[in-house]
């Protein structure tokens, strides 16, 4: 799935780790990414942390999607600043799940994501 994310590509996103459930991505932020006040637009920061939501929740093999998801923005990011986000179930039930995603920079968490996430039914069911 990661390797047909064409928007996650172009930005320059990596991912360095995958099991079940988890995941863990990077990302520069890039002078692209900056916004009108000279930091990171928080919409890569959430794209960033929606990517690594997408890896854990797809690790089981079927598709799913998400079906919400809410960041809270800690610190600022700036241009160079290297993001890591690292994604962890925290429960499914049915077929839903629940997802807690962490960006930090170094060791400082920068911003803290949620993502529900739904199992798609196959067509023939």
């Amino acid at each position: 799935m990661f390797a047909a994310d064409e928007a996650s590509q172009r930005l320059g996103i990596e991912l360095l780790e995958a099991g079940e459930g988890t995941a863990e991505l990077r990302m520069t932020v890039r002078e692209t990414m900056v916004n009108g006040h000279g930091i990171a637009h928080g919409g890569y920061v959430f794209l960033l942390a929606d990517t690594a939501f997408a890896c854990a929740c797809n690790s089981y093999g079927p598709v799913t999607v998400a079906a919400g998801a809410d960041i809270t923005f800690v610190a600022p990011a700036a241009e160079g600043d290297v993001l890591r986000a690292r994604a962890e179930e925290r429960t499914t039930y049915g077929r839903s799940g629940i997802y807690d995603v962490s960006v930090r920079r170094g060791e400082e968490v920068i911003a803290e994501f949620r993502g529900r996430s739904r199992v798609i039914r196959s067509v023939e069911e």
